[in-house]
């Protein structure tokens, strides 16, 4: 009898020991996560990119995905800077300018889905700002996003600040929409560049980025007649950089024959990253807040659906 009361006091005992361990344990472990939770970055609230596998045995897929350090501003596209040659025969990096737009920009991007390739999207930081749901779209799809200024101006007409202020007005808008990392991947509007433009990407560490195939796809055409221009272009070139837009309608139509004919073609698409992000200038990020009044973060937005519904 004694010895079945020990043992029961024991057991009571150890019980006892291990639930004031666990009590003991939990503040921290609670304090922990809301350490945790407070050094999160702002852009955690952003979904990663879904890593689905591809269902289509024929898709074009991505040959091969280069990552660009862009230390200093090296320049892409033989149009303007010859430096970095990196394309082999037979190989594309596709683009897309203006954007994001209602409709065209989602037709691009089924059209990329259905092939399970990739591409560079330099975005107008006054339409990301507009359609924010667009380009985080664009980010979530897992396409590389750069920049193309605020509002597209000529930036050889501007003076040196004015030029300035374009560029990094267009990166806190396009940051600030996107709601996550961008790359450090700028194009020029009309591919006119300026000493000193030049010179305050390259000390920005963005690179900067001209074509080898430009579509001219800003002029009325058939879907067709651009996909044969396109192609006639690139066979003649052999590989390159391909400017589109995402704005245009007969793109947005062009695209899944395009994609096709590259396929058929023996193209293979190069996806192009940067080594880090693109970080914004405080000042730019103050000054753009007038034009981004009610737009939630990334991430704590309510879908449309749940905020405007269509009633009896």
């Amino acid at each position: 009898m004694m010895r079945s009361m020990l043992s029961l006091l024991l057991v009571m005992l150890a019980t006892t020991a291990v639930t004031a361990g666990e009590s003991q344990k939990a503040p921290a472990a609670a304090g922990g996560a809301s350490k945790a939770a407070e050094a999160a970055p702002e852009t955690s609230a952003l979904p990663e990119p879904p890593k689905t596998a591809c269902t289509n045995p024929d898709a074009l897929g991505v040959a091969r995905t280069v990552e660009i350090d862009t230390t200093g501003g090296p320049g892409f596209g033989m149009e303007h800077y010859k430096a970095y040659d990196f394309l082999q025969p037979k190989e594309v990096v596709i683009t897309f300018d203006d954007g994001p737009q209602v409709n065209t920009t989602k037709a691009i991007l089924d059209a990329l889905d259905a092939q399970c390739t990739k591409a560079i999207f330099f975005t107008l930081g006054k339409m990301a700002i507009g359609l924010p749901e667009i380009i985080r779209d664009v980010a979530h799809r897992g396409h590389t996003i750069g920049t193309h200024t605020w509002s597209h101006q000529d930036l050889r007409k501007k003076s040196d600040q004015e030029a300035k202020d374009e560029i990094e007005k267009g990166i806190s808008g396009v940051r600030r929409a996107v709601g996550g990392p961008i790359s450090p991947f700028f194009r020029y509007p009309y591919l006119r560049d300026s000493q000193a433009t030049l010179a305050h990407l390259a000390s920005r560490n963005i690179a900067m980025f001209s074509t080898d195939v430009d579509s001219f796809d800003f002029k009325r055409q058939t879907a067709e007649k651009l996909v044969e221009n396109i192609m006639k272009k690139l066979d003649k070139n052999g590989k390159g950089i391909i400017l589109m837009h995402d704005i245009q309608p007969h793109t947005a139509k062009a695209m899944p024959a395009l994609l096709a004919a590259l396929k058929a073609g023996g193209y293979k698409v190069v996806q192009m990253k940067a080594k880090g992000d693109l970080k914004t200038l405080a000042e730019y990020d103050t000054l753009i807040e007038k034009d981004v009044k009610g737009l939630p973060a990334a991430g704590s937005e309510r879908p449309l659906s749940s905020v405007v519904r269509t009633v009896p």
